[in-house]
């Protein structure tokens, strides 16, 4: 199956109720469920149901998978997940409600992949070096809910970052604000 085009997100943190009190600024909202559905909606305002939605680290944070499993088939679009530490259990496995959803590709700690011509290094972790990083590589990481600013080739795409508006960005519009 082939796509139109690729997005980045990280830090959706759906079903995390802590979440709304560590992140009050970009997460107004009274409640779960009403943080959960402005996600969703501004992805599906972006993304089309044969993109590809990379999701770097932090899908999700609840114990009932039916839900967790109707919020994942609301979002458009092929998703691949990049784990971050709360898409894991208390033992380092991947948590069930997360690994038993039909990702695009199995659910991995790091992605390398291409967008425009540019290769990209996917890590839930913001990094100092990656690969292929001395030849132009970009780095794509969430983790730091907006608090770590750019360097280089190197940025969080977080929905918490003030320019995503609670939703993905294409690589043209990464490139954009590294430019800036």
């Amino acid at each position: 199956m082939s796509f139109v085009r690729k997005f980045y997100s990280a830090d959706l943190h759906l079903g995390n109720h802590g979440i709304l009190k560590h992140c009050p600024t970009t997460r107004p909202f009274d409640t779960v469920e009403e943080m959960d559905r402005a996600i969703v909606e501004r992805i599906n305002e972006r993304v089309e149901p044969s993109d590809l939605l990379y999701i770097v680290g932090d899908f999700a944070i609840s114990s009932d998978p039916e839900y967790l499993r109707h919020l994942f088939h609301e979002i458009r679009g092929r998703k691949v997940l990049v784990l971050g530490n709360h898409d894991l259990n208390s033992k380092g496995r991947i948590s069930r409600t997360i690994r038993d959803l039909p990702w695009d590709i199995p659910p991995t700690h790091a992605l390398e992949t291409t967008d425009e011509g540019c290769h990209i290094y996917l890590h839930h972790y913001g990094c100092r070096v990656w690969p292929r990083h001395l030849r132009g590589s970009y780095h794509l990481f969430g983790h730091s809910h907006g608090g770590l600013p750019p360097l280089g080739r190197s940025r969080d795409v977080g929905i918490d970052c003030t320019d995503t508006g609670l939703g993905p960005l294409t690589f043209s519009d990464i490139k954009e604000s590294l430019d800036d």
